[in-house]
């Protein structure tokens, strides 16, 4: 059985191109348009990897993230951060929201900054599941 990756961005031409690299990879692309949207299909699809973008309305990545990695039946969801704002800015973030009584979450496995290349995506996406078998 193929493994699924589910594609959260709010761009539907960047979730586009998401899916289709997915798809040319060997994996079965799954799309949600918000991070709402995202947390609800990882609980009902289970996907091998989550493919998250961070700027969204509707809840963004930045709480669909700590959701996850503060969520004891999803932390172990693998997660690639794909945006147009930089690692720092991101985690910048992620500390503001420690700073408010929120719990201290581990950085990112993969942040990859927008644009990015179709080659890179796709053995990011590779080599996270292999490396992390079901």
């Amino acid at each position: 059985m193929s493994r699924k990756v589910l594609i959260v961005d709010d761009d539907p031409d960047a979730r586009l191109f998401n899916a289709t690299v997915v798809e040319e990879s060997g994996f079965i692309p799954v799309e949600a348009e918000n991070g709402e949207q995202g947390l609800k299909m990882i609980k009902e699809e289970a996907p091998d990897l989550v493919i998250l973008d961070v700027l969204m309305p509707r809840q963004s990545g930045i709480r669909l993230y700590r959701e996850l990695k503060t969520d004891k039946s999803l932390k172990n969801v693998k997660v690639i951060m794909l945006s147009g704002i930089t690692k720092r800015t991101f985690l910048r973030s992620q500390n503001a929201l420690t700073e408010f009584g929120g719990e201290k979450i581990p950085e990112p496995e993969t942040y990859i900054e927008k644009p990015v290349e179709p080659e890179e995506l796709a053995g990011v996406i590779k080599r996270m599941l292999s490396s992390h078998p079901t």
